[in-house]
C-alpha cells in the first residue's frame, strides 16, 4: 500500500472519530447503559426484603401447623374423660389455643401469598425499567405502577404479620396464665405465697 493511500485512510479515520455519530455512540451510550442498569438494580432492596420476609413467614407457618397438630392430638383424647373441673378447664384452654393457632395459620398463609405477589411485582418493575429505557419513554408509568402495587402488597403483608404476632402474644399469655394457675394448685405452699418473681431492669430477680 502506497503512502498516499495510507494518508487517505488516516484522514478518513480521523474524520470518523470527530463525527457526531461516533461521539454519541462512544460517549453517551455507555453512561446511559450504566444508568439503566443502576435503575434496574434499585428494586433489589425491596426484592431482598420480600425474600427475607418469605423465609421468616414460611418458618412461622410451618411451626404454626405443627402446633395445631400437637394441640389437636392433645385435645381429642381428653374429650372422653370424665367431666371434672380440672379436665374441663384444660379442654377449654386447649380449645382456645387451637382457635389462636388456626387463626395465626390463616393469617400467615395470606401474608405469604401477598409477599410472593409483591416479589413478582418488584421483579417485574426491574424488567420494565430496562424495557422502557431501550424502547420508548412513553411507557414510564408501567414500572411506576408495578412498583407501587408491589409496595402496597408488601405493606398489606406487613399488617397481616403484625396482626398474627398479636394473636401469638395472646396465645402465649393465655397458656402462661393457665400454667401459672395450675402451678399454684400443685406447687409448694411457701413458694406459692411468694408469688411471681419479676426481673429487674438491669438484671437479677426480685
Amino acid at each position: 500500500m502506497s503512502e498516499s493511500q495510507l494518508a487517505f485512510l488516516a484522514g478518513v479515520f480521523r474524520s470518523d472519530l470527530q463525527s457526531p455519530r461516533w461521539s454519541e455512540e462512544t460517549v453517551t451510550n455507555f453512561p446511559d447503559a450504566i444508568s439503566v442498569l443502576s435503575a434496574m438494580i434499585t428494586p433489589a432492596v425491596l426484592i431482598s426484603a420480600c425474600g427475607s420476609l418469605i423465609l421468616a413467614t414460611s418458618d412461622r407457618l410451618s411451626k404454626a401447623v405443627t402446633r395445631t397438630r400437637e394441640i389437636s392430638s392433645a385435645l381429642i383424647p381428653r374429650a372422653a374423660d370424665q367431666r371434672v373441673d380440672d379436665r374441663e378447664e384444660e379442654r377449654r384452654m386447649l380449645f382456645t389455643q387451637l382457635d389462636f393457632v388456626t387463626t395465626r395459620s390463616r393469617l400467615l398463609q395470606r401474608a405469604l401469598s401477598r409477599l410472593y405477589a409483591a416479589l413478582a411485582f418488584f421483579v417485574g418493575t426491574s424488567v420494565a425499567i430496562g424495557l422502557v429505557a431501550i424502547t420508548s419513554s412513553k411507557f414510564t408509568l408501567v414500572p411506576i405502577a408495578l412498583g407501587l402495587i408491589g409496595a402496597g402488597l408488601l405493606l398489606y403483608a406487613a399488617f397481616l404479620l403484625i396482626k398474627e404476632s398479636r394473636f401469638a402474644l395472646a396465645a402465649v399469655n393465655e397458656e402462661m396464665d393457665f400454667m401459672w394457675k395450675r402451678g399454684k394448685e400443685y406447687g409448694p405452699p411457701d413458694l406459692v405465697e411468694k408469688g411471681i418473681k419479676r426481673t429487674r431492669w438491669f438484671g437479677g430477680v426480685k
